[in-house]
């Protein structure tokens, strides 16, 4: 396998990979276990779209992680897993232990009708039986589905009905902080508008009381009790789809993105092992739910197939108390340490107190994930969890991406404060004016597109290619559309400035929001914000912003006008916010990502269809901010 080890070897290995392509991908995947070798790399045209790599290789995802690895690291700690609750023991599994918990689940699920092709809905706690259901239904060709464990009923009977699963996996209750979330009783409700559903299987978890429905429902111990722990793999197809993971769209229905097993096999390895320069040896950990994108590809695939130790951690960062996340580093000497910004600004929120009872002297490589981290943010991180000695590595790529597209390499590629650097090699990103001209040089600002296509990339929507087609494919003839803004300075770097519908143009200027919430996160008061533009009879757009703030006995009017003379100072006064409502959160989706198409309804003071809020973190932050905003 491919790892870059130097930037002189960063830069020979990406001109390879943009002149030669198919070469540099084809060694690439020679590093795998193959049942047949493919006849063609790649054939692909971004017009329909109709992408395949690897086309007409065999494999099975699961024989890479565990025939490939088995004769070396069978021994090796495969998962840790740490509970919510920290008296609780943790969990070692070795790569022996999880392959036969994972054969021995397969079989379960044969028993129960499950074959290669049907779809299963996966809708788990971070328990380490998540990943066993997920690499059993790759074992035996099943498409999973996770959905995350803390989605509503009706949200869940959506992503049910939409792929029509045969199987929902799931337990009977969800420990989160102080909470007890019972989780059969929402599959329970969810069913009731179902009809393609014939099976359930239910984790115990919690042991609270649920109820089993009669020839449906089977608790995990007794399926697998008699289940045997030998399970050849199925063959498949390099095409052939691995799972579908459904995303919000815009429209608020969820689209199904479908990820195959060899392309995205080949990438979610080649990418872990580069970005984080994981070693043998290394104790890894991603704090993201495998009900997302990051869970899927850096928590369960990508290391797994790597031979790595990869965390899972059932809690959340502020529970017991906000030194959680510091605790667990130190206690399992973690190395490589990969969140969310917005769990870093909540962590920052508390101060230095909770970190000083902890060394972090573990941690080599830091890393961002989710959404484009903010200068202050990024300083912090780097400052007082890396200890200013660890490479922060501030990746972008999406649930469509399957893994990491630009980042820098930890230790081999420059870090810059807020920007997401350089691509990987094998990822040919550009920037693009409004009319898909691009835009070549330094010190340039447009519109994201990947112009050559990568192995782990979006196939279709489950059920609606012509869904794919227009989201991705129809704004700029012959590219990938992120769907992002992105400014390349001065030295070639790339930063990420947000969702191109999240650029707001004031009296002609165009700025993204991603730029003057940096701007009013500078007050040393403010938490976090969120900016969105409205209809304003001047200037075209006005700026909205949302902002949390520690008032500190402070007057809202002095603090509202002292965040417009930061943002005057920093930018300039035609980025100064036009109306400022104080908040006590923003609405997010379970990932961290901030729901702005409804801040945009609440500024635009139209709220007759805010869509479905019940699958966000925090639903009832929106109730508060529309009585907040006078509606």
């Amino acid at each position: 396998m491919l790892k870059v080890q130097s930037l002189g070897g960063y830069i020979h290995e990406y001109q390879k990979s943009v002149t030669q392509p198919e070469i540099f991908w084809d060694r690439i995947a020679e590093s795998f276990h193959w049942k047949k070798k493919w006849d063609k790399t790649v054939e692909w045209e971004f017009k329909t779209p109709d992408v395949k790599w690897f086309v007409n290789g065999k494999l099975n995802i699961t024989e890479n992680i565990f025939e490939r690895n088995l004769f070396t690291l069978g021994d090796a700690p495969a998962i840790i897993w740490e509970a919510n609750e920290p008296g609780e023991a943790s969990v070692t599994l070795t790569y022996n232990a999880l392959f036969e918990k994972v054969c021995t689940f397969a079989n379960a699920l044969k028993a129960k009708g499950i074959k290669k092709g049907d779809r299963v809905i996966i809708y788990m706690p971070m328990v380490p039986e998540a990943a066993v259901a997920m690499l059993a239904c790759a074992r035996i060709g099943a498409i999973h589905s996770v959905v995350f464990a803390g989605f509503s009923s009706s949200a869940l009977a959506d992503r049910c009905n939409d792929c029509q699963a045969k199987m929902v996996i799931t337990s009977d209750g969800n420990f989160r902080g102080t909470k007890s979330i019972p989780v059969k009783a929402v599959v329970d409700e969810a069913l009731e508008t179902t009809t393609s559903i014939e099976s359930v299987i239910v984790l115990e978890r919690t042991k609270i009381d649920v109820s089993l429905k009669e020839g449906r429902d089977f608790w995990w111990h007794d399926v697998v009790a008699n289940a045997s722990s030998e399970c050849p793999a199925e063959i498949m197809d390099s095409e052939d789809p691995l799972f579908i993971l459904y995303t919000s769209g815009s429209t608020g229905k969820p689209k199904g993105v479908v990820h195959t097993c060899g392309g995205y096999m080949v990438y979610t390895q080649y990418s872990f092992l580069n970005v984080f320069q994981y070693a043998p040896g290394d104790v890894y950990w991603c704090t993201a739910d495998v009900g997302w994108i990051t869970g899927h590809s850096y928590i369960v695939y990508g290391p797994l197939l790597s031979g790595a130790t990869t965390l899972m951690f059932e809690g959340v960062p502020t529970y017991p108390n906000a030194g959680r996340f510091w605790e667990v580093i130190d206690k399992h000497k973690v190395n490589q340490f990969y969140t969310a910004p917005t769990a870093i600004r909540a962590l920052q929120a508390f101060g230095l107190e909770p970190l000083e009872p902890y060394k972090l002297d573990s941690l080599k490589v830091i890393g961002s994930v989710g959404e484009p981290i903010n200068e202050e943010a990024w300083h912090w991180y780097h400052t007082h969890i890396g200890k200013g000695n660890c490479p922060l590595v501030d990746t972008w790529w999406q649930t469509e991406t399957g893994g990491i597209m630009v980042s820098a390499l930890a230790g081999i590629t420059p870090n810059k404060p807020a920007h997401a650097s350089l691509p990987l090699p094998g990822i040919q990103p550009i920037i693009v004016d409004p009319d898909g001209n691009e835009i070549t040089g330094n010190n340039v600002q447009g519109n994201l597109c990947i112009k050559y296509p990568w192995p782990s990339m979006i196939r279709t929507t489950y059920g609606d290619h012509d869904r794919c087609k227009q989201e991705y494919f129809s704004t700029y003839e012959g590219l990938y559309f992120t769907g992002d803004g992105a400014k390349r300075d001065h030295d070639g770097y790339i930063r990420i400035l947000g969702r191109v519908d999240d650029v707001i143009n004031v009296s002609g200027h165009r700025m993204g929001t991603a730029e003057v919430e940096n701007a009013i996160n500078e007050h040393p008061l403010v938490v976090e914000s969120a900016v969105v533009g409205y209809p304003h009879d001047i200037k075209g757009q006005g700026i909205y912003a949302y902002v949390i703030c520690d008032m500190e006995n402070r007057s809202e009017a002095s603090l509202v006008n002292e965040i417009r003379q930061t943002v005057t100072q920093i930018i300039g006064p035609i980025a100064k916010p036009d109306a400022i409502q104080i908040v006590s959160g923003l609405p997010k989706t379970r990932s961290g990502k901030i729901m702005r198409r409804i801040l945009r309804k609440v500024a635009e003071k139209d709220i007759s269809n805010l869509g479905d809020t019940s699958t966000l973190l925090n639903p009832d932050v929106v109730d508060e901010i529309i009585k907040g905003a006078g509606l």
